[in-house]
């Protein structure tokens, strides 16, 4: 079985913000997805993040902001045992022409060659359509939408992409995953 996640973080693992999410105190947990992640790591998933973090060209906050929220992270699945294999995160602003920002598939090429691994044997997860676009690109297997973060509002403007799977959020999602194992 094919046991690689790739997760956009902003509306997936952490609550998104239109303002952005610029530094840890403002990184607060979506119910449940620490548990999932700790649950998915257990069972031998290979976890990995490709987020676009315009942010940081924008001059919301600056790398030791994002270094911080990532520690944030690190700190809540190491403390129950788990890890993240790796994060990607894209600096570039839209008006960048940049290969690493989604849904171009630069990232997740970032995490194949980082933990030398298939894409088409990964599921990108994500609460927008660019999210599931650079999966694509990239050739993963599955494309799951969770209705946290953006995702709502993506499904309510009908975007999608062929095959797309939805769940309600990631807490879910690691459940039908550890019941299909």
């Amino acid at each position: 079985m094919n046991k690689i996640l790739i997760l956009d973080r902003d509306g997936v693992i952490n609550q998104d913000s239109d303002a952005f999410v610029k530094n840890a105190d403002e990184f607060i947990f979506i119910p449940g997805s620490v548990d999932a992640l700790v649950r998915l790591y257990k069972a031998g998933w290979i976890l990995a993040i490709a987020t676009n973090q315009s942010g940081l060209a924008r001059g919301h906050f600056q790398q030791e902001d994002l270094d911080a929220m990532h520690s944030k992270l690190l700190a809540a699945v190491h403390a129950q045992g788990a890890d993240i294999h790796h994060i990607a995160w894209c600096p570039h602003g839209p008006e960048n022409t940049c290969q690493c920002r989604k849904p171009k598939p630069g990232l997740l090429y970032q995490i194949a060659l980082a933990l030398n691994i298939d894409l088409e044997k990964a599921i990108m997860v994500g609460d927008a359509l660019r999210d599931l676009q650079a999966g694509k690109a990239a050739g993963c297997y599955r494309s799951v939408l969770v209705r946290t973060g953006k995702g709502q509002k993506t499904l309510d403007r009908g975007e999608q992409v062929e095959g797309m799977e939805i769940v309600d959020d990631l807490a879910s999602l690691a459940d039908q995953l550890l019941a299909g194992q």
